[in-house]
C-alpha cells in the first residue's frame, strides 16, 4: 500500500480526483524534509488535513502536534497565546503561562488562518522561523524552541502583501512549500462520493433509515458551485438525512434545499467548464428526440403506419442531418392558441439541425408554461441562467403575451 492510500485511509480522505491525489502525495513527499509548509485553498475545502499528514509522516509524529486558530483568538492576547507571558506583564497576568511555540516544541505547530495574525506578531513569528528564539511577554529573557510551522490561509496572501496587510517576508518563509487544497466544485466525481459517505454516517448518527440520490440529483450536485466547499455538503446532507429519511432525494429536493442567490435562484456553477455545453447541448438534443418520437407514434396512428417504421434515428447521429429546416418564426407570442399543423408524415423525415431542434425545444416549452421561464428551464432539464442564454441566442420576442411570473 503507497504512502498516499495510507494517509487516506488513516484520516478518512474521501476522494480521488487527481487535484486530491496530488495535494496528499505533496505533503506525504514534503513530511519527512522539515521545511515550513503553507497550505491555501478556499474556507471549507479540508486545509485541516494535510498539517496532520505532514506531522504524522514526519520525523516529528511522536511528539506534539498543536493547531491554533489565529483568526480565533483576540488581537490583545494572540501574543500571550502564542509565545507565553510573565507574571504581572498585564492586567490579569497572574501567573506566568506557556505558550503554544514552548508548549509544542520539538513537534509541529498548524498556523490556521495565518493571514489574520497582527503585523506585531508576524514579526515575532518571523523570528521563531528564521532562529527559533522568542520572547515572552513581559520577559527579556530569550527562549529556544525546535518546531515546525505549517500554516493555512484562504486569503491571497501575495495581495495581503501589496496591501501591507501581510509581511513580505514571512511569506516566503511560510511558502517554502505550497500545497493548493482543490475546490470541491473542482472534483467532480468525488462529490457523489462524498455525499453518499454523510448520509451513511448521520443515518448511524441519528438512527434513521438511510437516504439515496437519484442520477437527476447527483448530476445536479456536480454543477452546483458550492461555495462552502465540503463543510457546506456536509451540512445539506446532514439536512436531508433528517427530513427527508429513507427516501431517494431527487434533484428538486436537493436544489430547495441548497442556500439562494441575491436573485432568489439556486447558484448553480457560474464559471464554465470546458464539457457544460455539450453536456446542454445534449440534454436539449434528448428532449426533442423524445418529444418527436412521439409525435411520428401520433401521427402514425392517425395514418395507419406502424411506429417501428417511422424513419426516426436510433443514435445522435441524426444531430449531423444536413437536410434543410425551416425553422420557427421568432417572433412568436406565447398565451395565443396554436395554429393547424399542416405537416405530412414526410415532413417528420426530414430532420433539423440540432441549433433549429434545440430553438424548438426552448420555443414549445416557454409555449407549454405560457413563458414561465423557470418552469420551462426545469422541463429542459437546464439552467434557468442557460435558457436566458439560448432566448438571447436565438433572438426570441417574448415581448409579447408571455407570463412574467417565474414564481
Amino acid at each position: 500500500m503507497d504512502e498516499v492510500t495510507k494517509a487516506k485511509q488513516r484520516f478518512s480522505i474521501i476522494g480521488n480526483s487527481p487535484a486530491l491525489m496530488g495535494a496528499i502525495e505533496r505533503a506525504v513527499k514534503v513530511a519527512p524534509i522539515d521545511l515550513s509548509v503553507l497550505v491555501t485553498g478556499e474556507s471549507g475545502s479540508g486545509k485541516e488535513f494535510f498539517p496532520k499528514i505532514i506531522h504524522a509522516f514526519g520525523s516529528r509524529k511522536h511528539k506534539k502536534y498543536i493547531a491554533v486558530n489565529c483568526g480565533a483568538i483576540p488581537e490583545g492576547t494572540i501574543d500571550s497565546e502564542l509565545f507565553g507571558h510573565e507574571k504581572g506583564s498585564f492586567t490579569g497576568a497572574i501567573s506566568a503561562r506557556k505558550g503554544y511555540f514552548e508548549e509544542a516544541d520539538g513537534g509541529t505547530i498548524f498556523l490556521d488562518e495565518v493571514a489574520e495574525l497582527p503585523l506585531t506578531t508576524q514579526a515575532r513569528l518571523l523570528r521563531v522561523l528564521e532562529t527559533g528564539e522568542f520572547l515572552k511577554v513581559g520577559s527579556s529573557v530569550v527562549q529556544k524552541t525546535d518546531i515546525r510551522v505549517v500554516a493555512a490561509t484562504n486569503v491571497d496572501l501575495i495581495k495581503a502583501v501589496e496591501k501591507g496587510k501581510f509581511r513580505e517576508d514571512l511569506y516566503y518563509r511560510l511558502s517554502t512549500v505550497v500545497i493548493n487544497v482543490p475546490s470541491l466544485h473542482d472534483r467532480g466525481e468525488d462529490i457523489p462520493l462524498l455525499a453518499r459517505k454523510f448520509a451513511a454516517d448521520f443515518s448511524e448518527k441519528y438512527i434513521t433509515a438511510p437516504i439515496s440520490f437519484s442520477e437527476d440529483a447527483r448530476r445536479a450536485m456536480m454543477l452546483y458551485r458550492w461555495p462552502g466547499n465540503v463543510r457546506q455538503l456536509k451540512n445539506i446532507v446532514e439536512q436531508l438525512a433528517l427530513f427527508e429519511a429513507g427516501t431517494e432525494v431527487n434533484r428538486r429536493t436537493l436544489i430547495e434545499s441548497l442556500p439562494l442567490d441575491h436573485s432568489g435562484n439556486s447558484s448553480l456553477i457560474t464559471t464554465p467548464r470546458a464539457t457544460s455545453y455539450e453536456a446542454e447541448r445534449e440534454m436539449l438534443w434528448q428532449t426533442v428526440y423524445s418529444l418527436r418520437n412521439e409525435l411520428a407514434e401520433l401521427r402514425a396512428r392517425f395514418d395507419g403506419i406502424s411506429p417501428e417504421h417511422t424513419p426516426y434515428p436510433s443514435s445522435h447521429a441524426a444531430t449531423q442531418s444536413l437536410i434543410k429546416y425551416n425553422p420557427v418564426d421568432p417572433s412568436i407570442h406565447f398565451g395565443t392558441q396554436p395554429q393547424e399543423n399542416s405537416s405530412t408524415i414526410e415532413d417528420v423525415e426530414a430532420m433539423p439541425t440540432l441549433e433549429d431542434s434545440e430553438r424548438d425545444a426552448v420555443i414549445a416549452a416557454l409555449k407549454r408554461n405560457n413563458g414561465n421561464k423557470k418552469r420551462a428551464a426545469e422541463q429542459l432539464n437546464i439552467s434557468q441562467r442557460t435558457l436566458y442564454r439560448k432566448i438571447h441566442d436565438f433572438g426570441l420576442d417574448l415581448s409579447e403575451g408571455a407570463d412574467s411570473s417565474e414564481q
